[in-house]
């Protein structure tokens, strides 16, 4: 995973993956809730998007999943976003980045650790 950051909509937006599935939605999500303690306030899931409002350190921001573009993350006001809003979300971003590496690396790692038992079982 390589962060990503976009300003398109007036905002910053920290694309998280932009080529995943469901699973890796609630992988973020459980992140965000076991490691920064955070509280999903308001969940709207459609048919091809979730969209979770969360509090962090005061700032209200949106963990969004769509079938098409991946997972991000957005001040909950958007264009009229502070930038104190925008860097929160960068702060967020920046440590997601750090644990999905993390996992990403265990899961790859884990993933040849088990094609070489596979291998040597004789």
């Amino acid at each position: 995973m390589s962060l990503t950051l976009r300003t398109d909509f007036g905002c910053t937006e920290a694309i998280i993956d932009d080529d995943c599935g469901l699973k890796r939605f609630y992988e973020v999500a459980n992140i965000l809730s076991d490691d920064l303690d955070i509280k999903f306030i308001t969940k709207m899931d459609d048919f091809d998007s979730l969209m979770w409002d969360f509090n962090y350190k005061g700032h209200t921001l949106t963990l969004h999943y769509n079938i098409y573009t991946g997972i991000s993350i957005y001040p909950r006001k958007f264009r009229e976003a502070v930038k104190r809003d925008n860097d929160a979300v960068i702060e967020v971003a920046r440590f997601l980045e750090g644990k999905l590496m993390i996992n990403t690396a265990g899961s790859s790692y884990r993933k040849i650790n088990i094609a070489f038992l596979r291998l040597n079982r004789g």
